[in-house]
């Protein structure tokens, strides 16, 4: 495994993971081809020979983060996400959260008779129990308000009722499952512009965050222009990413390359030092 640590590979992504180990990769952050939504240079997507090598070298415990979304096919959305949600379940993964990436610049849409696209599903998977989950903390809106007979929801597996008194409200809590950005303005977006879909490299940080610890191994196997390898080496973590597309691989290298010889402008381990 380790002569395809840190590297961006040009090839077919099943062909290229059947060379890997078994239960190697710490984290997937992936986007498919997804319908016909995106136009991959007439490229195949073998999805469930995908998704078995996927959970094989997943580590136990491991992630993968399935961004997908939807193509609209005479006047009914595909379902396909759905679809390939279960099939992962099918295949032994279980699906820990169904979570949202909600553009905040969406790019507006032509009538028909629906309303605007906005988002996108972030499926994170899981082989068997989580191992590593460093939750992404958020101000809670009435920090330190004393909640007078409030009580929070006792969650039982049969009759729901409300019994334990609410202390007063704490400073921070766990961020919710919809995670909002800004599609393609910032500087570090900007540099993957030849890519025809690419997605914020602040998402891919904030789920490496969640779900690695430093030094751990993260993959994308439709890698694109290399956000995700890009943001694991700012990260401290080890990468590797896959794409068949020759100009594509190249758009990643310059990138993780960029993020190299400037490591001062990017982050170290888990220390912010000097964003773009």
């Amino acid at each position: 495994m380790k002569k395809y640590l840190n590297s961006i590979i040009e090839g077919n992504c099943v062909e290229v993971m059947k060379n890997f180990d078994s239960e190697v990769i710490d984290l997937t952050v992936t986007s498919p081809p997804y319908d016909d939504l995106r136009n991959y240079k007439g490229f195949v997507f073998p999805f469930e020979d995908i998704a078995k090598e996927l959970y094989r070298i997943t580590k136990q415990g491991g992630v993968v983060v399935w961004i997908v979304a939807d193509a609209t096919i005479d006047a009914s959305e595909t379902g396909t996400s759905f679809k390939q949600a279960l099939y992962f379940k099918e295949i032994g993964f279980n699906l820990h959260d169904t979570m949202i990436f909600r553009k905040k610049n969406p790019i507006p849409q032509i009538y028909r008779k629906r309303y605007n696209n906005e988002f996108e599903y972030m499926f994170v998977f899981s082989k068997g129990v989580v191992k590593t989950h460093n939750p992404i903390m958020v101000d809670c809106m009435h920090a330190g308000l004393e909640l007078n007979g409030t009580t929070y929801k006792n969650y039982s597996k049969n009759e729901q009722t409300r019994e334990k008194l609410a202390k007063p409200v704490k400073d921070k809590k766990i961020k919710g499952n919809i995670w909002e950005y800004v599609v393609g303005k910032r500087q570090e977006d900007q540099e993957a512009k030849g890519h025809p879909a690419p997605f914020p490299c602040e998402l891919v940080r904030d789920h490496i965050k969640s779900w690695t610890n430093p030094g751990d191994i993260v993959l994308d196997p439709m890698s694109g222009s290399g956000t995700t390898a890009r943001v694991a080496v700012e990260s401290g973590r080890q990468y590797v990413g896959i794409d068949i597309s020759h100009e594509y691989c190249e758009l990643a290298r310059e990138r993780v390359k960029l993020v190299e010889s400037r490591p001062e402008l990017f982050l170290v381990g888990e220390v912010p030092i000097e964003q773009v």
